[in-house]
């Protein structure tokens, strides 16, 4: 995976765009609901409006090697004309979380993170969002299949969004055995003009989306497993396969 220059991001956007068409027929459609309100970021699921969207667990593994490694996850997603939120609600016996750095390597500790495609005729580029209980961000946009079968990912990305983690039990501490975590995103719906004319969000829109979850539960190393909201089927090479996304219905 490469790192884009600046100086390709037009160029980009202009050929990301090519008319494919989402490969989603088997996946079950996932509807967010409307929020009247602007949602209180703070990990927890105190607002009504979190119970009345649907939820659904992450129940497609990878990389699975031991007992341990196969924890319930449970996502939920809210919008209105402001904000797309999303909440993750995690088991989990042990904490683990040593990245600290904006664009470093969330994904190698216990990680939440979320993709939209918001042109959603486009397999070709996709904005991504993953956070450890650390609250460190590798935020991007994704391009697959750039050149000679390669990905590349533009980092410069770096939106502004609210987020918030609640946890119980012990960070980086396997001697004892921890219940889980959660976290709360306000991801502003303006961020994803950074290419252009996307998808809009209203009642009866469609985005093409993907939860996922690494689970680390090892204080050393980077073995971890990982689930999705939707099958990816090969994780040898990544989790970034946008023609395995799902959509997502903008409901109220």
């Amino acid at each position: 995976m490469s790192l884009l220059p600046m100086t390709f991001l037009f160029f980009l956007t202009a050929n990301a765009q090519s008319g494919k068409k989402l490969s989603l027929g088997e996946h079950t459609l996932f509807s967010t609901s409307k929020c009247d309100k602007n949602i209180v970021i703070d990990g927890k699921m105190d607002d009504d409006d979190w119970k009345k969207t649907e939820a659904r667990t992450l129940d497609y593994f990878y990389r699975v090697e031991k007992p341990d490694d196969e924890q319930q996850t449970t996502f939920r997603m809210l919008w209105n004309e402001k904000y797309v939120y999303v909440f993750f609600e995690l088991e989990d016996k042990y904490l683990t979380a040593r990245e600290t750095k904006r664009d470093g390597e969330p994904y190698l500790d216990d990680c939440a993170e979320i993709f939209f495609i918001t042109a959603p005729d486009s397999l070709d580029t996709h904005f991504g969002y993953e956070l450890n209980l650390n609250k460190a961000s590798n935020d991007f946009i994704y391009f697959n299949d750039y050149y000679k079968g390669q990905d590349v990912v533009y980092k410069s990305f770096n939106p502004d969004f609210d987020v918030e983690v609640t946890y119980d039990g012990s960070i980086n501490d396997n001697t004892d055995i921890d219940v889980g975590w959660t976290m709360e995103i306000a991801i502003p719906i303006s961020n994803f003009g950074e290419l252009g004319t996307v998808a809009p969000v209203k009642v009866g829109s469609q985005w093409a989306f993907l939860a996922i979850r690494q689970d680390r539960n090892e204080t050393t190393g980077n073995r971890r497993s990982t689930s999705t909201i939707f099958p990816i089927y090969d994780i040898s090479k990544n989790v970034h396969q946008a023609n395995r996304f799902g959509l997502v219905e903008f409901i109220d």
